[in-house]
């Protein structure tokens, strides 16, 4: 117990807590929305795409999440213009950058001299090593998208689910709907340090998928969103800890046990 206890005075525990608090507000604000939008698999073509920015940056030498961020936001600019201009459709084009990207970085990778970087790391994620920088860029993007909610909140709603009513009340719908994409790909490529490429889009989806057996109205469902993704990963992360296990794979566990039992709980509730 004194061992558990000691772990809070280690840094990188402490910094593991707050990245677990952080992702856990953007996972149930942006979640909620992709989820409520029926777009989960936007977020999974964001994230695979982004791994191709990882490739080319690291060829090159600069920051291998750079590259990442410019993939990411490129990439969800591109399946929000090809889906309303190109006439193709959404989910054809986030397979094709889906599989581009993902080949586009394991070729630059394959082809960087000297030392191959670990993979690992990227594709499953480890929140014990988030740096400073990592919460200073977490936390700032957590403050703008609570910001963006709390003075936007109707124009991004109508804006999303009904856009042609939103144009005939003035609304600049173009503009809202891009930002709100860049929003995504900076949550999702920040979140990739914490839950890697693969288990990312697990946590953008599990949380308020839960959080929806409850209730049904937007806001309590994005609010009970980011409790039941704080609580799941500070329970996955000290579950890790206790038996050894690797961090966003148990944190991702936890998450879905939560939500297995959630949806247990109301089946039984509703007979």
């Amino acid at each position: 117990m004194t061992d558990f206890i000691d772990l809070f005075s280690y840094a990188f525990f402490q910094n593991a807590l707050l990245a677990s608090i952080l992702t856990s507000v953007l996972a149930g604000i942006i979640g909620t929305y992709v989820v409520a939008r029926r777009s989960v698999f936007i977020s999974g073509g964001i994230t695979h795409a982004s791994f191709g920015g990882m490739g080319i940056a690291y060829y090159f030498g600069f920051p291998p999440f750079l590259g990442a961020g410019i993939f990411a936001i490129l990439s969800s600019l591109g399946i929000e213009w090809t889906s309303n201009k190109a006439g193709l459709r959404e989910d054809s084009a986030i397979a094709i950058l889906w599989s581009l990207g993902m080949a586009i970085g394991i070729i630059f990778v394959f082809l960087t001299p000297g030392y191959t970087p670990n993979l690992m790391g990227f594709l499953f994620g480890d929140i014990l090593t988030v740096k400073q920088t990592d919460l200073i860029w977490l936390g700032a993007i957590s403050l703008s998208v609570v910001l963006l909610i709390r003075f936007f909140y109707d124009a991004i709603i109508i804006t999303a689910f009904d856009p042609d009513y939103a144009k005939t009340t003035g609304l600049p719908v173009k503009t809202i709907r891009y930002t709100v994409s860049i929003f995504i790909a900076i949550a999702i490529v920040l979140s990739i340090k914490v839950m890697g490429i693969i288990l990312v889009l697990s946590l953008f989806t599990i949380p308020p998928s839960a959080a929806n057996l409850f209730s049904k109205s937007y806001k309590k469902v994005m609010f009970l969103a980011v409790v039941i993704s704080l609580v799941g990963s500070i329970i996955g992360l000290f579950m890790a800890y206790v038996f050894d296990l690797p961090s966003g794979a148990t944190i991702i566990l936890t998450l879905t046990g939560f939500y297995t039992i959630s949806r247990i709980y109301k089946l039984l509730a509703t007979k």
